[in-house]
């Protein structure tokens, strides 16, 4: 009976440390992980040790905190698949798609990436901008990336950009940003709008517009991905902007609607899936 106990309190607590870690945005410390659960650290240490070994939980290469990490979701979702759930995102992406006639895809954020999960083709004549979804973001060069560093504190989004540098690891386009006064007018612009532009800045020929959206219709919920329309420069003009840029925004509020934060593991899982396959 007393090792009974003993596994039920084992398995209490290590419920109450993933509840805790799921309503966390960013990763955490061992330390405040104790204090917050009202646990020993020595107890908090093994759980931590334990879920690590089973791929529950995530280590910050960086600040050694902990996170939780997608597999929860995962399993969450093999629920949800029979009620396709995720279908309706695909349908808000093909309807924008459709009525822009151009490439439209969402991104969805992972630490302090963003990352492409899916896209539809709205192109039916002419030239057809069919980029590579396993590209990297460069978050001051793309609409995408603009879209969600105009929503965060300017001094944060030019920190997160400037640590990485404007050359980025990846090609980027004539126009992109080169330095962070650059950079601050555009996300400037982005916030004065209501949406981001990329005008050559990726690539040559090519341009962009880009809106966030948030983890639910909430104003304060958290932004957790993007939407954009992309193609070539002389139909991405600035007189569709705004036109562009509505239609982005209409879609953003919608997926606001639907979107659960389990979300985004489940398209970040099949996109990964349907490329490897």
């Amino acid at each position: 009976k007393e090792t009974i106990k003993l596994t039920v309190a084992a398995v209490s607590r290590c419920l109450a440390l993933l509840e805790f870690l799921a309503g966390e945005i960013e990763p955490i410390g061992l330390s405040e992980l104790a204090h917050r659960l009202n646990m020993p650290a020595s107890v908090v240490h093994r759980l931590i040790a334990t879920l690590l070994n089973h791929g529950w939980v995530i280590q910050d290469a960086e600040s050694k905190n902990y996170a939780l990490s997608l597999r929860m979701s995962t399993l969450a979702f093999r629920n949800l698949d029979s009620r396709n759930f995720l279908d309706v995102v695909q349908v808000v992406l093909n309807r924008v798609a459709t009525e822009s006639q151009e490439c439209c895809r969402i991104a969805v954020l992972e630490n302090r990436d963003l990352v492409w999960v899916a896209k539809a083709q709205g192109a039916i004549a002419g030239l057809r901008y069919d980029p590579d979804m396993g590209q990297e973001i460069a978050l001051h060069a793309t609409a995408n990336g603009k879209a969600w560093l105009s929503t965060l504190p300017e001094e944060e989004a030019l920190e997160i950009v400037y640590s990485r540098g404007f050359g980025a690891t990846c090609s980027v386009g004539p126009n992109a940003a080169r330095s962070v006064d650059e950079l601050r007018v555009r996300l400037d612009e982005a916030r004065e709008r209501g949406f981001a532009t990329s005008v050559e800045e990726v690539e040559a020929g090519t341009a962009a517009i880009a809106v966030p959206f948030r983890a639910s219709s909430a104003e304060d919920a958290p932004v957790v991905g993007t939407i954009s329309v992309a193609g070539p420069l002389i139909r991405i003009t600035p007189d569709r902007w705004p036109e562009l840029g509505d239609a982005l925004n209409r879609a953003a509020m919608e997926l606001a609607q639907i979107w659960p934060v389990r979300l985004r593991t489940r398209l970040t899982g099949s996109m990964m899936n349907s490329t490897s396959s």
